[in-house]
């Protein structure tokens, strides 16, 4: 027999269980593996760096976070899978800037980049540095320019890739510059570093993950890294602005991103989860000789960040009236 006191204790609890679940369902977070998405190709730069950070993250986190590479179109195949996933926290992404804030400009998306994912935040960065090869007469950025300047076109840049943050950041150096310097292209990374390093191309843009044991040989000569203030992996190597030539930032930023509409609470514990990921010593050594460097951000940050890189390339590639063929 339920009493009228059983009746208003039953009743109290149930109104009381809405208040708890969501709680309750947001400790149990992740309830299930969590697939990585990693929208280039196994063994690159990208990839390392996802399998890092998936594999801590299960230490720390008790589930699975198995990679899957899901590669092609310069990137957008891999977002495309994200943006239609179920915004759970249980699918997620490692983004670059080339996809996020480059591609977008370049080619007709299957999705709409600024509404479909939730940034989980910036996580780590690459600086890019300008090469020549370590027999190269240059042997300074301002003698770089000056050459150009005297013989406009005669100069060469090896391109790695049509629509990549490298080329990008190469129109935006000429740009910024004054100079016209002839365009190589080459299928991939390899054969553009293999004609640097021959001298049969003159000078190339590439992030520091694939280029600190050329530079450290000799083999590349770094005219300069472009990023604000000079970068410990290389320190005797000034930034392009020292140099002489202003307004070339830019860096190979590595982002977490979710589906849009994740829960702002599991955006905020996987961003948790990653910073302490990122800085277990570990790690951290595994990064450092990968010549990646741990930048977290907060989830709160990504929307202006987005929004700026989006409009700085929007620009280069309008105003450099750059096309992907």
């Amino acid at each position: 027999m339920i009493t009228r006191r059983g009746f208003a204790a039953a009743t109290l609890g149930l109104g009381m269980a809405p208040a708890i679940r969501p709680a309750a369902a947001q400790e149990a977070y992740p309830s299930r593996p969590v697939t990585v998405v990693v929208p280039w190709g196994p063994g690159g730069s990208t990839d390392t760096f996802a399998r890092i950070l998936a594999a801590r993250l299960a230490t720390d986190l008790g589930q699975a976070f198995p990679v899957d590479n899901r590669f092609g179109a310069n990137g957008t195949i891999g977002f495309n899978s994200v943006a239609r996933a179920r915004p759970d926290g249980h699918t997620v992404l490692v983004g670059t800037i080339s996809t996020y804030a480059m591609a977008p400009h370049l080619f007709q998306l299957p999705y709409d980049n600024e509404r479909a994912f939730a940034g989980i935040g910036m996580l780590a960065q690459m600086p890019i540095f300008l090469l020549v090869s370590g027999r190269s007469p240059h042997r300074t950025l301002a003698e770089y320019v000056a050459a150009a300047k005297r013989s406009p076109g005669r100069e060469t840049y090896a391109n790695s890739g049509a629509g990549s943050s490298t080329h990008l950041a190469t129109e935006l150096f000429l740009k910024q510059a004054g100079i016209e310097v002839t365009e190589v292209g080459y299928r991939g990374g390899a054969p553009a570093f293999q004609a640097v390093l021959a001298g049969e191309t003159g000078m190339l843009f590439a992030p520091s993950s694939a280029v600190m044991g050329f530079i450290r040989s000799g083999e590349l000569r770094a005219l300069g890294v472009a990023s604000r203030a000079r970068t410990a992996l290389a320190p005797d190597v000034p930034t392009i602005a020292e140099g002489g030539v202003q307004g070339v930032e830019v860096l190979e930023d590595l982002a977490l991103l979710a589906p849009a509409g994740t829960p702002a609470p599991i955006l905020s514990r996987l961003n948790r989860a990653s910073a302490a990921a990122l800085a277990a010593p570990e790690v951290r050594e595994r990064l450092t000789s990968l010549a990646v460097t741990p930048n977290v951000q907060p989830p709160e940050a990504w929307p202006e960040y987005l929004a700026a890189e989006n409009a700085k390339w929007r620009d280069v590639i309008r105003s450099r009236n750059i096309t992907v063929q």
